[in-house]
């Protein structure tokens, strides 16, 4: 996802209990239920690098004579790959009849085709985003002292299959208080059975999926979202690298590491890199593929609106814990995520854990923060997006961001 999950894995390296009695402290259960499972980033990150090192003496960086065709191509790819997983798993839970066999020869076969694509569509999408970067005067951090119009960090991802996350929140507040990288290829088993030990330390968990993560080089962004999607989230992992930089993302690196924990510091910067990057990805979509469909949204009953009864049932949650009625609400959010399913939403689990994923998108219908609306009231005052960008990022504290907002 994020600059978080490297801090969060070398933290996370630390804790090596093997037992748990009730005197064994939280983290150190926690390490012996998730050890099994962890993502391990120094691995990828040797042998991304490898990869990368491999590219550049074998001169696979030629110039493509088709860019926006390649592009489309490879993500046609991933719309067919996802319709046969989907096709193979109905058969699989014998809900319909259906040759396996050559359909996951079916499926190999794109997958193949994919993978043969993506070092090439990784570059051009690349390159895209940075000369729309460049277009609206974002290069790099310190560009106000250095003046040199160079992208830094450099711009550069992959496209894999991206880790899950464990995510932890008390059962009484909705708060993220642990997140921890899992590897990428866990069974719904497994992921439930994380699940339930986590949750009989006291706490409520979730294993999500996530569509990249900027703590790694060259970040990562998922295989399987839409060009748009995949458009977005790669320049959202480079700006949470620029903001690194930047005082507000400094404090958010002392936030995750528990230095200094401040979660509105924390809603702020992930708000502000989803702001920023969507619309440098409508801006990207637009100049390079304006006839390319990109959102597909789930069907959903007529008149159903996902954002509102997503608010309102926050809204009721905080409701519950706030009263202390703890088990109410558990059974309120299981309710919900019944009907949320059966207008098409497929949610696996809504629990404290969710909202408190979700929630750090300030923007977002699973957060009731008001941070969101003073981001766009701010932009909507800024004179460009880079002005809106180096303000925020200057920010050390959600006051300044109130006081700026009006």
């Amino acid at each position: 996802m994020k600059l978080k999950l490297i801090v969060i894995s070398l933290l996370a390296l630390c804790l090596l209990s093997v037992s748990c009695s009730p005197a064994t402290d939280f983290d150190s259960c926690l390490s012996a239920i998730v050890k099994p499972y962890r993502f391990n980033f120094v691995k990828w990150e040797f042998e991304a690098i490898s990869y990368e090192i491999g590219q550049w003496l074998s001169g696979n960086h030629e110039k493509i004579a088709d860019p926006t065709d390649t592009v489309i191509e490879y993500f046609s790819l991933v719309e067919q790959i996802k319709s046969l997983e989907r096709e193979i798993a109905a058969i699989a839970a014998e809900n319909q009849q259906g040759d396996l066999t050559s359909l996951e020869a079916e499926l190999n076969r794109l997958q193949e085709q994919r993978m043969a694509l993506s070092s090439k569509v990784e570059r051009i999408i690349a390159s895209q985003i940075k000369e729309v970067l460049t277009e609206q005067g974002i290069f790099n951090p310190v560009d106000e002292y250095i003046k040199l119009k160079v992208n830094f960090p450099p711009l550069n991802f992959k496209l894999e299959k991206m880790p899950y996350l464990l995510v932890i929140s008390p059962r009484d507040r909705i708060e993220s208080i642990r997140e921890i990288p899992l590897q990428q290829d866990l069974s719904l088993e497994e992921m439930e059975s994380i699940e339930e030990q986590v949750d009989e330390l006291g706490v409520s968990s979730l294993v999500v999926e996530i569509g990249g993560a900027g703590a790694l080089y060259p970040t990562l962004v998922t295989d399987s979202g839409s060009l748009q999607f995949t458009i977005d989230t790669a320049t959202e992992e480079w700006l949470h690298q620029y903001l690194a930089f930047k005082p507000l993302g400094f404090l958010y690196i002392l936030d995750l590491i528990g230095i200094r924990r401040n979660y509105e510091i924390a809603t702020m910067n992930e708000t502000l890199a989803g702001m920023v990057s969507k619309e440098i990805g409508a801006i990207v979509c637009q100049k390079y593929y304006p006839d390319y469909g990109n959102s597909a949204q789930p069907e959903q009953e007529a008149g159903f609106d996902f954002n509102q009864e997503m608010r309102e049932i926050r809204i009721v949650v905080d409701e519950y814990l706030a009263r202390g009625e703890i088990e109410q609400a558990e059974e309120f959010m299981e309710q919900k995520q019944q009907y949320l399913v059966s207008m098409g939403y497929q949610i696996r689990k809504l629990n404290q854990a969710y909202f408190a994923f979700h929630g750090t998108y300030a923007d977002e219908p699973t957060s009731i923060s008001p941070i969101g609306v003073e981001l766009k009231r701010l932009r909507e005052q800024s004179a460009s997006l880079k002005d809106f960008l180096n303000t925020v990022a200057a920010m050390t504290s959600r006051q300044e961001l109130s006081d700026s907002a009006k």
